[in-house]
């Protein structure tokens, strides 16, 4: 479980540019929000 700052410093990229592309896999269905914001989790959602 990590943060779009987590993710942004593990990959070398900005926190903008995670989370832009974080919006673009919620568009295309691949991620899915489980639970409330606080305390929530992502799933991400595998099509065959």
């Amino acid at each position: 479980m990590l943060s779009a700052t987590a993710v942004a410093t593990r990959i070398g990229i900005s926190s903008k540019a995670v989370e832009k592309h974080f919006a673009r896999l919620k568009a295309d269905g691949i991620l899915r929000r489980i639970g409330p914001d606080k305390g929530g989790r992502w799933e991400v959602i595998i099509k065959n």
